[in-house]
């Protein structure tokens, strides 16, 4: 148990880090402060995940299988999700809604145009 929220920390860490190091980046070649940057950075990759959670969550039981790369190829069917798959799928979307609601509220902290108090 200890491990695993070490590895979700870690995870956390990484993705609020390097969305704020492209954030900044990103602010200074536009000419933002560094606390606009930060706080639309991590409100956009926040709102980008809760999207992402959302639809992994809403996949179906059915998956795709065969050879065909494209929606009309002749060479691909479906069959249905294992148990674990499934299960796989609503983990991942609550790990993708958590760490977005995490960078949502990073934004909020860091936006200084309206304060918290």
């Amino acid at each position: 148990m200890i491990h695993a929220l070490q590895r979700i920390g870690v995870i956390f860490f990484v993705v609020a880090a390097g969305t704020a190091v492209c954030s900044l980046v990103l602010g200074l070649l536009f000419g933002a402060s560094a606390s606009r940057a930060l706080s639309v950075g991590w409100y956009v990759s926040g709102s980008a995940l809760l999207i992402g959670g959302f639809f992994v969550g809403n996949r179906g039981p059915a998956r795709p299988q065969g050879e065909g790369w494209s929606a009309f190829s002749l060479r691909r069917w479906v069959r249905w999700a294992t148990p674990d798959e499934q299960h796989d799928s609503i983990s991942l979307s609550a790990v993708l809604v958590a760490l977005g609601f995490v960078l949502i509220v990073l934004g909020v902290v860091a936006d200084t145009r309206h304060p918290l108090t």
